[in-house]
């Protein structure tokens, strides 16, 4: 995936983020450290929001791979080397 594209789908994917962070009112990074550390399991009963978070996980582990594919990508070459520049008519 090149750099452009890795930018257009995690700004696709944050879209989907902020419905989660929205509707339970935290961040997905907090989120993600909350139930990685087991911090969360009182809501395993809830069939609603086991299915959210696990969704949740799923598009924000995506989300931090594309992340890490961007910054490995960004640091192989000069920012103006990556930048997609268009001329101005």
């Amino acid at each position: 995936m090149i750099l452009q594209e890795l930018v257009i789908e995690m700004k696709l994917i944050e879209r989907r983020l902020t419905l989660y962070e929205e509707k339970y009112g935290v961040l997905s990074e907090d989120f993600y450290a909350a139930l990685m550390a087991g911090k969360l399991t009182r809501y395993d009963e809830y069939d609603e929001t086991r299915s959210d978070f696990s969704r949740w996980k799923g598009i924000y582990e995506t989300w931090v791979r594309r992340k890490q594919a961007y910054t490995e990508q960004l640091q192989q070459r000069e920012l103006t080397e990556a930048m997609r520049i268009q001329p101005a008519y």
